[in-house]
């Protein structure tokens, strides 16, 4: 088994977390990991938005005001040191398949004219990158969604224009048993020879 098939194999999310903050180089190795994903045409539209110590403090008051705390099923979660919010620019990627390489895609004239979105799908490969990375560091990762909290949430960080956010990455140091299975973790990964279909489905 090489390096990376221990990672893959070992990662897992983690909900519960300790206090003790995550060391600069180790945060800055993880976080960079995000810009070594896909993107189509090259856009260059990923931002993060990195919080810690006192200014995550503002992303659980939008998603999670003091009064529902104590009723909240993962309260170790609050104890992540480090809240990361991947955004993404949907205008960018309609910017750049408008350029001359891109136009005859169709796709620089809206957001409409994608049958997929693909600044997700990016978004999606750089939280990826960074699940992965916090692995390989030894870090505990979660990602997990915003829902209707999105527009909130990225008032409350002052992200500017029409972008969007696929959901929120804590790293932190794992508490004991904070990476236990969840109860739909708890069926066990997918078999692959029962979803890969060979010249064919």
């Amino acid at each position: 088994m090489t390096g990376f098939d221990r990672v893959l194999a070992a990662r897992r999310m983690c909900r519960d977390f300790r206090p003790d903050p995550v060391d600069g180089p180790t945060l800055r190795s993880v976080l960079g990991a995000a810009f070594r994903g896909p993107s189509a045409g090259n856009t260059d539209a990923l931002d993060l938005v990195v919080l810690t110590g006192a200014d995550r403090a503002r992303y659980w008051d939008v998603t999670l005001p003091p009064e529902g705390r104590a009723a909240f099923r993962w309260p170790g979660l609050l104890w992540a040191p480090v809240l990361v919010v991947p955004v993404v620019d949907p205008d960018a990627y309609v910017e750049r398949y408008a350029r001359t390489d891109k136009a005859a895609t169709g796709l620089g004239s809206g957001t409409g004219a994608w049958p997929v979105p693909y600044w997700f799908v990016d978004g999606g490969a750089a939280v990826m990158a960074m699940l992965l990375a916090a692995e390989s560091a030894g870090l505990g990762a979660l990602f997990f969604g915003q829902f209707d909290h999105e527009p909130d949430v990225l008032a409350a960080l002052g992200v500017p224009g029409r972008r969007r956010s696929p959901g929120t990455v804590a790293l932190g140091h794992a508490a004991p048993g904070g990476r236990s299975p969840s109860s739909s973790a708890r069926a066990g990964r997918p078999d692959p020879q029962r979803h890969l279909h060979l010249g064919s489905w």
